[in-house]
């Protein structure tokens, strides 16, 4: 429902007072913010009738009033100018994100969630996709002992992951030669996506005699791969909020342990920046705060999201386009790794 233009005004000037002060706020404060010709008591109609409406509240009979979560995000979506970022701050953000040659694309998803926490001193969830969009590039059995063999798995991006095997039996030499070959034929160069039920079905099949011994390392090979298009979740800057006063500590730390419900949160962000707010309907359940959610890209595909959690009172006037043009540098930054994958497999294809 949308708002006269003094009511406007009036909202405005109760969001903006409370964000920076966290006090309630009266008639006076109002004429002191806007550039209203009226007298008090028409202010304090037009906050009576946006309390009726449901975007004001007052906390105690003889105090001001506050915005309600309805009256907050009226404000970000109608009312708020946002900040311009100056060429200067912009130069800072895309050198924070830059992290130079020999950096991989998930060490820089996790530094520059690491240093937005860092500048904006609040809580940052990292739920990063970016491994589904490179392809195996090594695969490797170690002998460990007896019985006991090593997988090791190599992407293209530079991600490593190992795990250990037992089996029932030694594997000899040949047969040990022959899985390696049989996966440098058919698994290097495909995606750890692409290995999906059918396809390792037909995998099975081709390993014809060698399939009854080799089973079990082919079984974890499989769960290997899944390791790296499995949603990666990371938590920076947790502790800047636990001791904030006024904020939903326990809410928090029972929030950050829901890696499900944060992955479904994370996982709908969608261009531009969202704000949730902890009284909504939503998974985000911690009283009295706000999360940002910021997409970022993987060239032309999403690679994951931010979530910038804080209380609620948060100036994001500045915030939001800065957390914005922060997901926008840091996608141009992950667009270098997709650019430079693209160049590495046209330069074998000429070779």
């Amino acid at each position: 429902m949308g708002l006269a233009g003094r009511k406007q005004i009036v909202l405005a000037a109760v969001v903006e007072h409370y964000l920076r002060t966290g006090e309630p706020v009266g008639s006076k404060a109002v004429l002191e913010h806007g550039s209203l010709n009226v007298s008090s008591a028409t202010i304090r109609n037009d906050m009576a009738a946006l309390e009726r409406e449901g975007y004001l509240e007052q906390p105690h009979t003889s105090a001001g009033r506050i915005p309600t979560v309805a009256g907050c995000r009226y404000y970000i979506e109608h009312l708020m100018q946002p900040y311009v970022l100056s060429p200067r701050e912009r130069e800072e953000i895309d050198c924070r994100l830059d992290q130079g040659d020999g950096a991989n694309a998930e060490t820089v998803v996790q530094n520059a969630a690491d240093a937005l926490s860092e500048i904006t001193q609040l809580a940052v969830v990292n739920a990063s996709n970016l491994p589904r969009f490179t392809v195996i590039s090594q695969v490797e059995v170690i002998p460990a002992g007896k019985r006991l063999y090593a997988l090791l798995m190599i992407t293209s991006s530079g991600d490593i992951k190992n795990r250990m095997c037992r089996l029932s039996v030694d594997l000899t030499q040949e047969q040990l030669t022959f899985f390696e070959n049989f996966l440098r034929e058919n698994l290097v160069g495909q995606s750890p996506r692409d290995l999906n039920p059918a396809q390792r079905q037909k995998l099975a099949v081709a390993m014809g005699s060698y399939m009854l011994s080799l089973s079990p390392l082919l079984h974890a090979v499989y769960e290997l791969s899944e390791q790296f298009y499995r949603q990666n979740i990371n938590i920076s800057g947790e502790g800047k909020l636990l001791l904030r006063p006024g904020f939903d500590s326990s809410g928090l730390v029972r929030f950050l342990e829901e890696k499900n419900q944060l992955a479904q949160l994370l996982g709908g962000a969608f261009g531009g920046v969202q704000v949730i707010f902890g009284k909504e309907d939503s998974p985000f359940a911690v009283s009295n705060s706000s999360l940002l959610l910021a997409p970022y890209q993987m060239g032309s595909h999403p690679g994951g999201s931010l979530g910038i959690i804080g209380p609620v009172r948060l100036d994001y006037r500045k915030l939001i386009p800065y957390t914005e043009y922060f997901s926008q540098s840091l996608s141009r930054q992950l667009g270098q790794f997709v650019e430079e994958e693209h160049k590495e497999g046209r330069s074998d294809d000429g070779e």
